[in-house]
């Protein structure tokens, strides 16, 4: 049984941990992460972007944390000076791949979803989404929008009414689909 709930700063280290071995072989974090100390880095900037995501957003998890979602409104503040400090530090030479121009908007952005390897095919992730834009609506979202460079992803996100607003192709990295949810029709 999965019984998403908010995360408590406690929560925070294994869920870090869980969205690091969910993404350890994930498109794009293999793409702007360099290799060397790869797993440590991955870890790290999990830590980094829940911590941001708990204190400015909504940050859920499993029962037993094998799954993990976070999403930020849209007036959340970028990190701090220290924190970008960090993630800088962490993607190293493969920085610039992270400047993207997605365009600005004024809904709510999910900023990750994972679930533990061994503990996929059991609908955590399904179980956290439908949990977390729930809480995102009460919090006022009208719009939640993602971005995936997965395609498996993109039709799990369609099951809970997302569509496919764009894609981005790299020349030397993995595709990106751009994908939103007008929580009012739903």
């Amino acid at each position: 049984m999965s019984d998403p709930r908010l995360a408590s700063a406690d929560d925070l280290a294994p869920a870090a941990e869980t969205l690091a071995q969910a993404f350890a072989h994930y498109p794009w974090t293999r793409h702007v992460i360099p290799v060397e100390g790869y797993d440590e880095r991955l870890l790290a900037l999990q830590h980094l972007y829940l911590a941001h995501a708990h204190q400015n957003g909504i940050v859920a998890v499993t029962r037993d944390r094998d799954g993990v979602i976070a999403l930020l409104p849209p007036d959340a503040p970028e990190p701090d000076d220290a924190a970008v400090e960090q993630i800088v530090a962490l993607h190293g030479d493969r920085i610039d791949r992270l400047s993207h121009g997605a365009a600005p908007h004024d809904g709510w952005t999910l900023e990750t979803l994972g679930v533990r390897p061994a503990a996929q095919g059991r609908r955590l992730g399904s179980a956290l989404l439908g949990f977390a834009l729930d809480e995102a609506g009460r919090r006022g979202a009208r719009t939640v929008r993602l971005e995936t460079s997965d395609e498996r992803n993109v039709r799990l996100y369609e099951r809970h009414g997302f569509h496919v607003s764009g894609r981005r192709d790299h020349p030397e990295g993995p595709p990106v689909w751009l994908m939103e949810l007008d929580t009012r029709t739903t």
